[in-house]
């Protein structure tokens, strides 16, 4: 899960990492990609480029709860 902030400035960041996913799995250089998005500072174009998705991996280690009486 991508912050929804960029943790150095405070800009919106985490609605743009769906396209920015999308198009450079399409094959788009990222450095273009986030120009078209926006991100001109390094702050915020580290959050998209260094994030890696976690979340699946995490949750094959989750354990189905015991439902309480």
């Amino acid at each position: 899960m991508i912050p929804v902030r960029c943790l150095s400035c405070g800009k919106v960041v985490g609605d743009k990492w769906e396209e920015f996913e999308r198009r450079t799995s399409a094959g788009e250089d990222p450095g273009q990609v986030l120009d078209d998005l926006g991100l001109d500072k390094f702050c915020c174009r580290r959050m998209l480029i260094t994030h890696c998705d976690l979340i699946d991996e995490f949750l094959q280690f989750e354990y189905p709860r015991k439902k309480e009486n």
